[in-house]
């Protein structure tokens, strides 16, 4: 598995992160394509990924750490979803749904790592995370939602 790795912390704070900045920045990728290394996917992102990704019921319960690493995420979406693995397919069934995933969905393993600094802006070490892309199919592709269940690993950090 590839971590993909975040080494600058844009958006800092754990208890009030700007959302709405962070959905600007997510903005830049609207109309781009992505192709997904292990299984060949091109998966498109466009304006529904931005609102998605920041307003979705999972992002307003996320907190401290977690949400910081999600804001934080947003500089690393196409080389995240190009590293995409383990690619699962489920039924859609949520009627808001019917339209804009109508051929359902596809889940896949991310993960990434956020650089750590000391005081200095020296590096320190790597923390790791996993997490899920979740992506909706339809009669016009597939299409980038969110991405959800993100997690500490349990492993120690290791300098790099």
């Amino acid at each position: 598995m590839k971590y993909t790795e975040i080494n600058d912390i844009i958006f800092s704070g754990k208890q009030n992160i700007a959302w709405n900045e962070v959905e600007q920045y997510l903005r830049k990728y609207d109309n781009m394509e992505i192709r997904i290394i292990e299984t060949g996917d091109n998966v498109r992102i466009n304006s529904v990924f931005a609102d998605e990704y920041v307003n979705s019921e999972y992002t307003k319960k996320l907190r401290g750490g977690l949400a910081k690493a999600k804001a934080n995420l947003a500089q690393v979406i196409p080389e995240l979803v190009a590293n995409a693995t383990n690619r699962r397919w489920i039924e859609n069934k949520d009627p808001k749904h019917n339209e804009n995933a109508i051929k359902g969905w596809y889940r896949y393993d991310v993960h990434f790592a956020i650089r750590v600094y000391d005081g200095s802006e020296r590096k320190k070490y790597l923390n790791y995370y996993a997490a899920t892309a979740v992506i909706r199919i339809n009669d016009k592709g597939c299409f980038l939602y969110d991405v959800i269940n993100i997690k500490k690993e349990a492993r120690t950090p290791t300098d790099h």
